[in-house]
């Protein structure tokens, strides 16, 4: 009697086990198992494999990241214990050196995700996904940086939707950023935010950044083309990016003049001549000096926006002769 409750208790204690360690478990895409560990060392985990329905009856074996394990796994259907942050990945093949079959590859995620370390923060409090577009016709570009200690670390997968519906992204060639296209209408005024994430891993460890904006958050304008001087007046024109009729995505203009040693960047107002904002795409100049750097940049006079790169003229004066 007391063996039969022996293995009753232990039978009910592993099936709790097996049971919580499902919970950890999720599918992310196909082939790609995620196992979500809380912070702390001497984590384990066991983690149910299958090489494929049809082979049940296979004499299957399986290799970790192309060797073989110790102890050996064999047959359709293993369980691989999984320590700590030791994912890999796992093919099954029909002997030990033969065909290749499928594989199954487990990454392992800290849960909660909030101990990153493979993007890095530029600025405090601004994330590490930084996006862009040029106008409002659903266009953007997101982009991140790897730290140095993970350079190398691989984009496994980027989802990005607004209310639901799936927004298109292509990953660009680096790895380290994406241009995606969303097809609402640009003119409807925009009532849900448009949510990215970005899943990246480093070897088994797997981390998810995620950035939720408005795309009146991050229009940026395209610098300010064909800037013009002549006899003190400065005129340019909206980018050709920027969408028509201007009147309904109007621009407002920032000038600038500043000493000819400096650029337009410069916050030091010792070095600053004069500044103003204008809705015009020309603005007239009366200051005496004979050398300056003449600055512009825009921004959506609505939404007030991010402002473009500056653009900039570099202005010397000729003595006059009598």
């Amino acid at each position: 009697m007391r063996a039969l409750l022996l293995l009753v208790l232990y039978v009910a204690l592993h099936c709790a086990s097996s049971d919580s360690d499902q919970e950890n478990i999720e599918t992310l895409m196909d082939q790609v198992l995620v196992l979500r560990v809380p912070h702390g060392p001497g984590t384990r985990f066991d983690v149910p494999l299958i090489c494929g329905e049809a082979y049940e009856n296979q004499p299957v074996f399986w290799k970790k990241n192309g060797k073989e394990p110790r102890p050996a796994l064999q047959g359709n259907q293993v369980s691989v214990l999984v320590e700590e942050m030791d994912g890999g990945n796992y093919t099954c093949h029909l002997s030990p050196g033969g065909e290749y079959l499928n594989h199954t590859l487990i990454l392992v995620q800290l849960d909660p995700d909030n101990m990153t370390v493979i993007l890095e923060e530029k600025d405090p409090g601004a994330g590490q996904i930084h996006c862009s577009g040029f106008n409002y016709n659903g266009s953007f570009h997101c982009s991140w940086t790897r730290t140095a200690s993970r350079s190398q670390a691989a984009v496994l997968l980027v989802r990005a939707e607004r209310d639901s519906q799936e927004i298109t992204c292509d990953l660009d060639t680096d790895g380290s950023g994406v241009q995606c296209q969303d097809i609402s209408c640009s003119f409807n005024e925009e009532q849900h935010r448009i949510s990215l994430t970005v899943y990246i891993h480093s070897d088994s460890r797997l981390e998810a950044y995620t950035k939720a904006f408005y795309l009146r958050e991050i229009v940026r304008p395209e610098q300010l083309p064909n800037l013009h001087y002549s006899d003190g007046a400065f005129s340019w024109d909206y980018p050709n990016s920027w969408a028509k009729p201007c009147g309904f995505f109007g621009l407002e203009f920032q000038v600038m003049v500043v000493q000819h040693e400096v650029t337009c960047d410069i916050k030091d107002p010792d070095h600053i001549v004069m500044s103003d904002n204008t809705e015009k795409t020309n603005y007239v100049v009366n200051i005496k000096h004979k050398k300056f750097i003449f600055c512009v940049r825009a921004q959506d006079k609505h939404t007030k926006g991010p402002w473009s790169n500056w653009s900039h003229y570099n202005v010397k004066k000729h003595k006059t002769h009598h």
